[in-house]
């Protein structure tokens, strides 16, 4: 038995993870800004689970979480950066107060959560970060450049902090999901307020009232609880566990075309070297 923190779990795949992990006899610990979203597991699995409201932009609160999760079970295990949601805008459509908002929670939030726990986990020498970014860090859609942009930093922070942590016995790593049927694209979307014409044909293509997805998405969340859990139980965990398949597909086409880009102006790359 283990336990786990998860932020966001009041839908989606923080709310199929607390389950799952439910499921396979581990203690949760399950929070939400709404503390009644998740009030239930706490009901059905009181010794196991501890409900808490949590913004992770509030960083009073982030700690409080933190202190009561280990006093409750003794320790935390793994921590799941799940909460954020997604914004569309064009570039220069973007709203700074938006923006700014959507880093905070996005990117400041996971920053916050991870230096909460990081002082326990060091002290035990073991436990696990995982940080749910998105296939959108890789494909960079028109439209999606401030959420894509939140997800790359998130990496590029996970990438060091993998090497930071793993000759202290810690791991840390990014899932990179595609699309699943959670409320990602309905609830969880936000977008700029005013479009710009100009960009109808590229970022306005997907915007909430021009996007027909919702609902239909290939990947079941309850499957990706169970491939996270797979992987932070590894005896080898990954540092990037990508989920789905067309995920898989657009991450291998979209590395197949850097790679093709990068042998084309290799030459031009190589010929920036000092003249011996």
């Amino acid at each position: 038995m283990s336990t786990w923190l998860i932020t966001g779990c009041s839908s989606g795949l923080g709310r199929a993870l607390a389950q799952a992990l439910l499921d396979h006899g581990h203690n949760v610990a399950a929070t939400a800004r709404d503390v009644t979203r998740v009030a239930d597991l706490a009901e059905a699995h009181p010794e196991r689970v501890l409900a808490l409201a949590l913004d992770v932009t509030d960083g009073a609160a982030v700690a409080r979480a933190v202190q009561q999760t280990e006093q409750r079970f003794g320790g935390l295990d793994v921590l799941v950066n799940n909460a954020g949601y997604g914004y569309r805008a064009a570039v220069e459509e973007g709203d700074d107060d938006d923006v700014h908002q959507l880093f905070a929670t996005n990117f400041f939030g996971v920053v916050s959560m991870t230096r909460a726990v990081l002082p326990g986990m060091r002290a035990r020498r073991r436990g696990a970060i995982v940080n749910i970014s998105s296939i959108g860090a890789r494909i960079c859609p028109a439209g999606s450049g401030y959420y894509s942009a939140t997800k790359g930093a998130l990496e590029g922070l996970t990438g060091s902090l993998r090497r930071e942590l793993e000759p202290l016995g810690l791991h840390a790593m990014i899932v990179e999901p595609g699309a699943f049927r959670t409320d990602f694209s309905g609830r969880s979307l936000r977008q700029a307020e005013t479009p710009i014409g100009d960009y109808a044909d590229t970022a306005g293509r997907r915007r909430k009232e021009n996007d027909t997805t919702h609902g239909t998405e290939p990947g079941d969340p309850a499957k990706a609880a169970e491939a996270i859990i797979m992987a932070v139980e590894s005896a080898s965990p990954p540092a990037l566990l990508v989920l789905g398949q067309d995920a898989v597909t657009l991450f291998r086409d979209t590395l197949e075309a850097q790679l093709a880009e990068l042998a084309e102006w290799e030459k031009t790359s190589v010929a920036t070297a000092v003249d011996a």
